[in-house]
């Protein structure tokens, strides 16, 4: 795992690359186990931490800015907007980092396109001036997603089609002004990842763990906690179906997949539509205001729940409230806020259920962040 990157004392992305390895993963071991010790429950297995190499960031949010007729291109500084102008970034795959000079060029002429807006009854000149690019490696290709403020024209519209013929990886280029939902410019062929051996096509901008290595390590955590069990599994803040994936695959398993995310729901139903999934049943309901109840969680065997930062408080109080022989005989936790999975745990365990097993996974490598998964049954 190489640390020596010229960036580390001003770029904010990776604040402990100075730590050599070791030193690095014992910081992050210590950081984990103190959050655990915040769990009221004493008997708790902790797991072989999983780590995810270096070098495998699929996913990354890259800032732009026209300077002086120069673009700077780069994640921003600690605590501070301005852009740190980067040639390459070590968190990044090797495809992501091929393709930034061509990036660059194309943002040099981008946003030298001027167009005619009518200001104050005024016709004026105006152009791209900043914005963010977000960047996603599929596993056919390369998506790109451009956020700016200002309204593109044909010529930007030509201008996007021939960047993406002229660089082969490239697969499909949107745009989102003023975060509207985006339009797809130019689409060679539609992105997909690998889920549960299946070729999952993802929507623009959605959402994906940072790594491959690291989604597949969540899964594996998540089938190897599931175990023998099988039956009715509710898959909760499912995403573009990361879970219900694998778990469909064995046919005895029927799983409720829900989500609040319209984007992200439109995109799981026509691979599964595609694939022609029988056992994967696709709900919107938002879980924070409308989380399942009794009646609807006393339905399944198995839980499985990956929430956002906020945690998931308001499901694991309905399944806490439930009657003991009701409820899901396992939960599985993933998070990527350990602060707000203390609280679902300590819930979790006032309501009836054991804390089995834990695991660390960290693929947000040389940050403060990590995930985990964790096991509970009644």
């Amino acid at each position: 795992m190489s640390t020596e990157c010229k960036y580390q004392q001003i770029c904010g992305g990776c604040p402990l690359r100075h730590l050599a390895e070791d030193e690095y993963r014992q910081f992050k071991i210590a950081e984990f186990k103190k959050t655990i010790q915040q769990i009221k429950q004493d008997d708790i297995k902790i797991c072989a931490p999983v780590f995810i190499n270096d070098g495998n960031r699929r996913r990354a949010e890259l800032a732009f800015l026209q300077n002086k007729g120069k673009i700077v291109l780069g994640f921003n500084a600690a605590q501070s907007h301005e852009i740190i102008d980067i040639e390459n970034c070590l968190s990044l795959t090797a495809e992501l980092n091929e393709i930034l000079p061509q990036i660059r060029n194309f943002l040099q002429i981008f946003c030298s396109i001027e167009q005619n807006k009518k200001v104050k009854n005024k016709i004026q000149k105006t152009s791209v001036k900043s914005g963010d690019i977000w960047l996603t490696q599929a596993d056919n290709g390369i998506d790109i997603l451009l956020q700016i403020k200002e309204s593109i024209g044909l010529e930007h519209r030509m201008e996007i089609s021939d960047f993406a013929n002229r660089c082969s990886s490239v697969l499909r280029v949107s745009v989102s002004v003023n975060n509207a939902y985006p339009e797809t410019v130019a689409e060679k062929v539609k992105p997909y990842i690998t889920m549960g051996n299946r070729e999952v096509l993802i929507p623009t901008g959605t959402f994906l763990q940072a790594s491959t290595e690291g989604q597949q390590a969540l899964i594996d955590l998540v089938l190897y906690y599931i175990g023998e069990t099988q039956g009715n599994i509710a898959d909760l803040f499912c995403g573009v179906g990361t879970f219900s994936y694998p778990l469909s695959q064995n046919i005895k398993n029927k799983i409720i997949a829900i989500d609040s995310s319209q984007e992200l729901l439109d995109g799981f139903k026509q691979t599964v539509n595609k694939l022609m999934l029988p056992n994967i049943k696709i709900v919107r309901k938002n879980l924070f205001k409308y989380p399942l109840d009794a009646n609807e969680l006393k339905e399944f065997d198995i839980v499985v729940f990956d929430p956002p930062r906020a945690g998931a408080k308001a499901q694991v109080e309905q399944i806490s409230a439930m009657p003991m022989a009701d409820k899901p005989q396992k939960i599985v936790a993933v998070s990527c806020n350990p602060h707000t999975f203390v609280n679902d745990a300590n819930n979790l365990i006032e309501g009836g259920y054991h804390l089995k097993e834990i695991t660390m996974v960290d693929q947000f490598v040389y940050a403060r962040h990590f995930e985990l998964v964790a096991l509970f049954e009644k």
